[in-house]
């Protein structure tokens, strides 16, 4: 079982590669998208790398014209955002997004 201290360890040398072909925004949007898979290790996805940092490797992919890794990294951070929406109980009985009609996914 992977831990969340061996996401962030894995995470940092990801971000901190200067020798590869992969150009950085990649190997963010890569484990951003590989981590949603993953309870664990999308938690530590967002602690250690974070939403920001992912909408910045998206807006870096557009700007290189590379439309499909930003379009996985655009589906990445909508699933985290809608994790995040999930753990702070939105859509449950009570909460003001528990209307007819109001999808979650």
């Amino acid at each position: 079982m992977v831990t969340t201290e061996d996401v962030k360890r894995a995470l940092a040398a990801l971000a901190t590669r200067t020798n590869t072909a992969t150009r950085p925004y990649a190997a963010v949007i890569d484990e951003g998208d590989a981590a949603r898979d993953d309870l664990r290790r999308a938690a530590g996805f967002v602690e250690a790398v974070g939403t920001d940092r992912l909408t910045d490797a998206i807006d870096d992919a557009e700007r290189d014209g590379n439309d499909e890794a930003a379009a996985r990294g655009r589906e990445a951070l909508s699933a985290y955002r809608r994790f995040r929406s999930a753990a702070s109980g939105a859509g449950r009985p009570g909460t003001k997004d528990d209307r007819p009609g109001t999808r979650m996914l």
